[in-house]
C-alpha cells in the first residue's frame, strides 16, 4: 500500500513491539525511510535502548534527531521518503508541558509522504497519584485521539501482536 500524505498510527504499551510494527509498516511504502527520534539519551538505560533500536534498522534508514520540535522535523523531511516518528510520548514529555497538538495535527494534515508514528497507550492501570503524572496521562489521551481522528490507520501491538484498530471491519454506525 502506497500513498500521499498516509498517516498511520502505532499504539501500545511499553515492549509491546510498537517499534517493530511501525518498522514493519514504513516498509509498504517506497523510498528510502526516514527515522524521526524524539528520545534524548539522558541516561545509560536509555542510551542502550536507542543504540539497541539502530542496530535492528541497520543502515538502510536516513536519521533526524528532533526531541521538541517535531512538526519543524516533519515539514523539513517531507518530500524526502517515508517518515517514522518514534515516539509521540518521548516528544511530549520532552516538551515539559508546551507540546502545541494543533501545530502537529495541521502539519500531519499537510503532508506529502507517508508518516507512521509511534505512541505509547497510557491510562488502562491505575491512576497516578500526583496531579504531574495525571496531566501528562490526560494529555497523552487528548494527543493520541487527535492524532487517531486524522490518521488514515490506527494499529495497535499486544504482545507483539498487530492488531488494525482504523480502518476497522465494522463501521461503528452500523448496528451489530
Amino acid at each position: 500500500m502506497t500513498q500521499n500524505g498516509h498517516i498511520t498510527l502505532v499504539t501500545g504499551g511499553a515492549r509491546s513491539g510498537k517499534s517493530v510494527l511501525a518498522e514493519r509498516l514504513i516498509g509498504r511504502h517506497p523510498g528510502r525511510p526516514i527515522y524521526i527520534a524524539t528520545a534524548e539519551p539522558r541516561d545509560g538505560e536509555m542510551s542502550e535502548r536507542i543504540v539497541q533500536h539502530q542496530s535492528r534498522r541497520g543502515e538502510t534508514w536516513d536519521l533526524h534527531e528532533e526531541p521538541r520540535a517535531l512538526a519543524r522535523a516533519l515539514r523539513a523531511t517531507d518530500g524526502q521518503g517515508p517518515r517514522l516518528v518514534d515516539c509521540l510520548t518521548l516528544w511530549l514529555a520532552n516538551c515539559e508541558g508546551s507540546a502545541d497538538f494543533g501545530a502537529l495535527a495541521a502539519t500531519l494534515r499537510q503532508q506529502c509522504c507517508p508518516v507512521v508514528i509511534v505512541t505509547n497507550e497510557l491510562g488502562q492501570g491505575i491512576v497516578p497519584d500526583n496531579a504531574l503524572a495525571r496531566r501528562f496521562r490526560d494529555d497523552h489521551g487528548r494527543m493520541n485521539q487527535i492524532v487517531a481522528e486524522l490518521a488514515h490507520e490506527v494499529w495497535m501491538s499486544v504482545s507483539g501482536q498487530p492488531l488494525r484498530l482504523k480502518p476497522g471491519r465494522d463501521p461503528i454506525d452500523e448496528p451489530i
